[in-house]
């Protein structure tokens, strides 16, 4: 339909074109500070704490950064525009291995290389229009930050939570230095290649077990997806069961000898157990094996496996007997069961950690599933003492109790057999008797358990945050007074030494007395912390990150913390969260922080990958964001990554189209200049009243979809809906609308849109005729009353089954609605109607 008014069409329109405004605008918002908080600013009863994972400066941004950063900076600008005052700060997680092999294996200065990557990502990030508050800024490697990371060791040490004992850990000889889990692949060192083995170090500790119970109990407060909260409850393991006493059997029919306790969660299963099982290291083993050849055997080739690949189980595909050497050794001595008297068979085995429980466990092979497989491998008894309620078979041919025939342990419910006076009872009801039993006759004790360890803090690294430690040989280990914060590294490090560049320093560690008693001989503690402790409290830190008088302001803390929202990925769903738990606990028992948990909400975000595998250099299907925002734009780049899935949900960029997202921002552009110019030309009418009516219906549904899939964090049907707002605008400038209906559709188009694409709305909202920022507008309210239907569709039923659909006014009452029911269908009905079932404004169901 035409107007008979000219319309700018074709090459008249101006073609949309991100990289000739975003630039200018993105460089604007970082420059003038458009998104900082002021420290003293009001949050009493409107602030919010947006928090996201910091980055590690290895290299420019990846696909995964842009997908996070997209998530957050959008919930961030809805925030502002429903009226929030939002703390949104930055920084880089900058200590850490990468920089070091860097300086090792190019000859990189590591404080260079991490500036310099920290230059290029911040680059970017700004470039993209993240509107992070960069005034907050903090790097964990400026001594300005790990001062602060020194200073909250030392109040831990003064709580007694940091401490120093002997502990194996995975140790690469080339390197000279311990490795995380992690970073040892196929047994040997990620870096050189080195073969990893197990030695052990005095380390430094903090004693996170001391909190496990509160870690565990708090859990349901949090406002965490279910998957992180089980993996932190899997982490922790508390279990109920009991230490139980064993002994060494002695030769000859000797007096029992020496006590070995173990723990286990089934002391119901005691008359089951039919071999012993010793971690290597255990010293018991170590003393009576002593020189045995076949020991020193199975110690070398246990001593190269991380716990990773230790506690990854058998093989039990392995023949009888095959690679035994570095799965199990039967030991030379033999113990004693104590429920049943019985001398049982004592194994060394690998998937036993010295670490872990006792170092020694019982092994009941029909109801543990390590147990089976170690005892069909080594041809032992496996005997059945829980029999499963329904009376099914656990064995082959029927045979319901026989352990010789079974092809798997059974780890399910059921009444206990074979175990004597306890036969028949419930497992729970032996479990507390026999318990009982042995406790009184100081054989067995209630307890419970954790998996998990305290965490271990020390590497013997040089590119992180020096412990501040002195080591005096009169007295002992000393704190580095606060007012000689920070114990600095050396600017001269030589990270081609072999070892540890700090412990090698010729003067650093010996530059130094002892603070209590003046001593000479005093030297420093040459181990760097886990750079996980760098991360444990940064979010304390932006409150103030330029204080030189606090790590953080306690007022703040009192009035920031827990952060709102904290969006990162579930990779750090265990340790990081844990470990920042702990921190904030144990600072809040120092009167130093008043909340109990950092982080009251989170937002795991799915892995962005590239035709089903993870992206990276190596395989050579890296895409990175500027191959795509130099093409397409950053809003185009922001709007692809949310519109793919939602947030949790991986995306695949082989699915994805940043063509098809820059096609839709292109109509909203021209939609926009095209309504311009007629208003500049005076060309603008309402439009036929039909065509008002529905766009403006259209407008005040998409305010009322959009807002609540904004609040739910639903961003890709955000978009979907303001793409069907954008068709609606469309409909209706065809159907000849071209006056203020339009433009507040527009209007209402182009805020809807901020938060997920800031430049195109920024750009189009000034060029409106607006002078102030579009990302400082109130969030749109609906007109509702234009939601509100004059008529509703009514589904027949007869006898329950579809028969048809009537039209009635809405609130129609029962009557009303129950005649036109009848009438629909009155030719179907066949019988008298015996009841009739009405569910207002939806169904009518007669019974007939």
């Amino acid at each position: 339909m035409s107007d008979g008014q000219a319309t700018p069409t074709g090459d008249e329109v101006e073609r949309y074109d991100p990289l000739s405004f975003e630039p200018e605008l993105a460089a604007r918002w970082h420059d003038e500070r458009v998104y900082s908080l002021p420290l003293d600013a009001n949050t009493q009863t409107d602030g919010f704490y947006a928090l996201t994972m910091f980055p590690y400066p290895s290299g420019d941004l990846h696909m995964g950064h842009a997908e996070i950063f997209s998530i957050h900076d959008t919930l961030v600008r809805h925030l502002r525009m429903t009226g929030r005052t939002v703390l949104n700060p930055i920084g880089w997680d900058a200590f850490g291995l990468p920089a070091e092999n860097a300086a090792r294996n190019r000859g990189a200065d590591p404080a260079k290389w991490t500036y310099a990557n920290i230059a290029e990502q911040r680059a970017t990030i700004v470039r993209l229009g993240y509107s992070f508050d960069w005034d907050r800024v903090l790097h964990t490697c400026d001594p300005e930050y790990y001062r602060w990371t020194q200073w909250l060791f030392l109040q831990l040490f003064d709580a007694g939570l940091a401490y120093r004992r002997g502990a194996a850990v995975n140790w690469c000889e080339g390197c000279q230095t311990v490795l995380a889990n992690e970073q040892v692949v196929d047994g040997a060192c990620e870096r050189c290649g080195t073969v990893v083995v197990r030695k052990p170090l005095t380390q430094w500790f903090f004693r996170i077990t001391d909190y496990a119970d509160e870690l565990l109990d708090a859990l349901p407060s949090l406002d965490w997806p279910e998957r992180v909260k089980t993996l932190q409850r899997n982490w922790i393991g508390r279990s109920e069961g009991a230490e139980v006493t064993f002994r060494t059997a002695e030769p000859d029919g000797g007096a029992a000898g020496e006590e070995v306790v173990v723990y286990t969660t089934r002391p119901d299963t005691l008359y089951g157990a039919t071999y012993f099982v010793f971690s290597p290291e255990h010293p018991l083993v170590a003393a009576r094996m002593g020189d045995d050849p076949d020991y020193r055997v199975f110690m070398d080739a246990v001593s190269r496996k991380s716990e990773i690949e230790r506690q990854a189980g058998f093989d039990s595909s392995l023949e009888k007997g095959a690679n035994r050497a570095k799965r199990g050794l039967r030991l030379n001595f033999d113990m004693i069961n104590p429920a049943t008297g019985e001398v049982i068979p004592a194994y060394a085995a690998d998937y036993v950690l010295m670490d872990y429980g006792t170092g020694a466990i019982m092994a009941v092979p029909a109801h543990d599933q390590r147990d089976f497989d170690f005892a069909r491998q080594e041809g032992l008894e496996v005997r059945v003492v829980v029999a499963p309620d329904d009376g099914s078979d656990l064995g082959s041919g029927g045979h319901g109790r026989d352990g010789a025939t079974m092809t798997e342990a059974y780890a399910g419910d059921g009444r206990t057999v074979n175990s004597g006076d306890y036969d028949g009872l419930d497992w729970r009801e032996t479990k507390q008797r026999i318990t009982a039993d042995l406790e009184a006759r100081g054989l067995a004790k209630a307890t419970v358990n954790y998996r998990l360890r305290d965490w271990l803090i020390s590497r013997q690294r040089s590119w992180g945050a020096p412990i501040p430690i002195i080591h005096c040989p009169a007295c002992g280990e000393v704190a580095v007074p606060e007012d000689q914060l920070p114990v600095r590294l050396p600017d001269d490090l030589d990270f081609q030494v072999t070892g540890s560049p700090l412990a090698m320093h010729p003067t650093w560690k010996h530059d130094v007395s002892c603070p209590s008693c003046g001593s000479q001989d005093a030297v420093r503690d040459t181990d760097t912390m886990d750079t996980f402790v760098d991360s444990s409290w940064y979010f304390l830190r932006y409150l103030d990150p330029h204080s030189d008088t606090a790590a953080w302001p306690v007022d703040e803390a009192g009035r920031w913390l827990p952060a709102d929202q904290y969006t990162g990925g579930v990779e750090h769903a265990v340790l990081h969260l844990l470990y920042a738990r702990f921190v904030v606990k144990a600072m809040r028992d120092r009167g130093l922080v008043q909340a109990d948990e950092p982080f009251q909400a989170l937002l795991s975000q799915g892995q962005v990958i590239l035709g089903g595998a993870s992206m990276s250099k190596s395989k050579g299907n890296l895409v990175v964001p500027g191959e795509v925002y130099e093409t397409y734009g950053a809003d185009v780049l922001r709007g692809t990554m949310l519109f793919a899935s939602p947030p949790e949900d991986d995306i695949d960029w082989a699915d994805v189209s940043p063509g098809g997202m820059h096609k839709w921002l292109s109509r909203v552009w021209r939609l926009s200049v095209e309504h311009i110019a007629r208003e500049e030309a005076g060309l603008g009418r309402p439009g036929t009243d039909d065509a008002v009516a529905a766009l403006r219906k259209a407008t005040a549904a998409a305010i009322v979809g959009v807002s609540e899939d904004y609040e739910a964090r639903k961003y890709n049907t955000v978009i979907a809906k303001l793409m069907s707002l954008t068709n609606a605008v469309l409909d209706a400038t065809r159907g000849g609308a071209h006056g203020p209906a339009v433009r507040d559709a527009l209007e209402t188009l182009l805020t809807l849109l901020a938060p997920i694409c800031p430049f195109i709305t920024e750009e189009l909202w000034s060029r409106l005729g607006h002078t102030d920022s579009i990302h400082r507008q109130s969030w749109p309210q609906a007109d509702t009353s234009l939601l509100v239907e004059d008529e509703v569709t009514i589904v027949v039923q007869v006898n329950g089954k579809v028969r048809g659909r009537v039209t009635v006014p809405t609130g129609a009452d029962q009557q009303v609605t129950e005649a036109a029911a009848r009438a629909t269908v009155a030719d179907q009905l066949g019988g008298e109607v015996r009841k009739v079932i009405v569910v207002p404004g939806k169904l009518v169901n007669l019974v007939v």
